[in-house]
This record gives structure tokens, sequence and C-alpha cells, in this order.
């Protein structure tokens, strides 16, 4: 019987383990523009709508169960497989701006979605704050979205670029905020 991956048996990727699979950008490109980053780690079927969805072309995948590989030269940056991956929470866009780093997610779905501007609980992989003041810089709306889920950017600081995968809206029904 084949060994089970430990972010199988923990039901989330670290970056660590990430780019043992896929290469990570350099700090030039991440720089230079927001970049398509797929935390996609299994070869599952899938019928890739990043991959149709890209108008340039970054996205390769040679089968349905490929994971998906961006060419992140390729990559302008539109977000359109961020919006349009059925998983959700699979496609991210990271991008360096000074000591900033924005990060671009599809993770909304609850009420009440964030406005530009608002600060926000800034979540990891499992969903644990790993810090607040995390400023909205951009939403597309779920009906402008092609994924039908609002697509929000936030800023955070740059070290927290690699950990940050989802926000929550202080006073969105956590006592905690």
């Amino acid at each position: 019987m084949p060994e089970i991956l430990e972010y199988l048996k923990r039901g989330y990727i670290t970056p660590e383990e990430l780019f043992e699979i896929i290469p990570k950008p350099s700090e030039e490109r991440l720089r230079a523009r927001p970049v398509a980053i797929p935390e996609c780690p299994q070869e599952i079927p899938c019928a890739p709508p990043c991959r149709e969805v890209c108008p340039t072309g970054a996205i390769s995948m040679l089968t349905p169960n490929d994971i998906p590989i961006v060419d992140y030269e390729k990559c302008v940056g539109c977000s359109l497989c961020v919006q349009i991956c059925p998983p959700g929470l699979a496609f991210f866009m990271v991008h360096y701006v000074g000591d900033k780093a924005r990060i671009t997610m599809p993770p909304h779905e609850l009420l009440p979605v964030p406005k530009r501007g608002d600060e926000v609980v800034l979540l990891n992989r499992v969903g644990e704050p790993v810090g607040k003041g995390g400023k909205v810089t951009l939403i597309i709306p779920r009906e402008k979205s092609m994924g039908d889920t609002a697509v929000v950017t936030v800023e955070v600081p740059i070290e927290l670029a690699w950990e940050v995968r989802a926000i929550r809206v202080p006073g969105g029904g956590d006592d905690d905020d």
C-alpha cells in the first residue's frame, strides 16, 4: 500500500511541501506583477477550466489528471484562474509591492462580503488567525466573477505572503472580534 502523504493526512499543504511539487516564482517575478499560484498538489480528475480560461496559455495540464503548472513569465495576473477554479481555494495570486504582499483569493461565500479598504482578520490554510489588519484592496463581486464567488485581494505583511489563504471580516459572526 502506498504511503499517504503528510498533507493528505493533515488536510492542508504547507508552503514548503507545495514548493517541492511546483516551482516557486522568483522574488523578481513576484514584484513585477501578480502571478498565479496553483495550490492543487493532487493528480485528480479536473476538466481544467483554469487552463481553458487563461488568456495567455500560461497554465499547462497535459491530461485532466495532471497538476496545473503555471509558466510564471506568461502569466499576466488577470486572476481568471482564481475565479474559475471549481474546487475553489486551489488558485491564488501573489504580488509583492514594497514591504507588503497582495494575495488574491476566492474565499468569500460567507456574509458579510468585505468592502475595499476594510481591515480583515488574516487566516492560514487551517483557518487559524495569523494576523489582523489585512487591508482589502480589491473586490470582484460574485455577480461579476466568472466563478460566481466574490474574489478578494488583501494586502498583508510580506512575511505572511505564503501563509494567508483566507480572511474573516471582523463582526462577521464571530464573538472574538
